[in-house]
């Protein structure tokens, strides 16, 4: 299918993605080297080729770079306020279980301000679709040091070196009960799409992290271009399907381990709901 442009000019090729975007909001924000768009094309690509109803399908995003997603996407969507994304995606699903709901937005935004919220969403199993991506700092209000921000890394609010350890998103995310964990970077975007998508048709909170540069913050600050940081996630990861979740801290100076953690069935919390609620007493 093509898209004609005017009289007496070629026609171009549509975007593969042409129904789930919306074009008047094009182009987007996001810097030049930045690894969200790549993100972003991932999970649009894992919805469509999934075959879930988009008609049942929503994005929320929170507030960052990344929170910009909820704008771009063509699907009923929600820009929340900061740190509640998953709050408003949670009332979604309460109110229409037969929705598909996905969470996208940055590391600062779910594991920051919205950390509480988080770890009792995966506790409780909510049934939703958790897309983390991390570029290890505060991108869009200047580089500040993050929860995710490795050791020794150097931001704006620690020009020195950060002194503290991050988290370990996939093992925090395991141990508060997510049934589904993986970690991916954009430049593995075949494996990201796939995982995407079993993400999605699994039933239960499934979190997938996403390692993706910020070139104009962090990577300025650590003398690491967008190119630097790709040619990391080549040569300094390693694919470990189901590796023990204490091995899976941030250091690029040695590995990075990728791959998929967690996959595992337990009652949702729709289903513990109606099992205990609506039962007879």
């Amino acid at each position: 299918m093509v898209a004609t442009i005017s009289a007496g000019k070629p026609a171009l090729p549509e975007h593969p993605l042409e129904e789930l975007i919306r074009s008047d909001r094009i182009p987007h924000i996001w810097c030049s080297g930045c690894g969200i768009g790549t993100a972003f094309a991932a999970c649009l690509t894992a919805m469509k080729s999934s075959g879930i109803d988009l008609q049942k399908t929503c994005m929320v995003s929170g507030i960052g770079c990344s929170g910009r997603a909820a704008g771009y996407v063509n699907l009923d969507s929600f820009h929340t306020t900061h740190g509640r994304a998953i709050p408003f995606a949670t009332g979604l699903k309460l109110g229409n279980p037969e929705l598909n709901v996905v969470v996208f937005s940055g590391d600062g935004d779910l594991f920051a301000i919205g950390g509480n919220h988080f770890i009792h969403a995966a506790r409780r199993n909510m049934d939703l679709t958790v897309i983390c991506l991390n570029n290890l700092n505060y991108g869009m209000t200047g580089g500040q040091v993050a929860a995710t921000t490795p050791y020794l890394a150097r931001t704006t609010t620690t020009p020195s070196g950060n002194p503290e350890q991050p988290f370990n998103l996939p093992l925090l995310a395991w141990a508060a009960g997510a049934t589904f964990v993986a970690r991916w970077t954009m430049l593995h975007i075949r494996e990201l799409t796939d995982c995407i998508q079993k993400a999605i048709l699994k039933s239960g909170f499934s979190f997938i992290e996403v390692l993706g540069p910020c070139p104009i913050n962090y990577g300025r600050r650590n003398r690491e271009k967008a190119l630097q940081t790709l040619k990391l996630y080549r040569e300094r990861t390693i694919i470990r399907n189901n590796a023990d979740l204490r091995d899976l801290e941030i250091d690029f100076t040695t590995q990075v381990v990728l791959g998929e953690f967690v996959d595992k069935e337990r009652n949702t919390c729709i289903e513990n709901y109606d099992k205990v609620c609506r039962s007879p007493q």
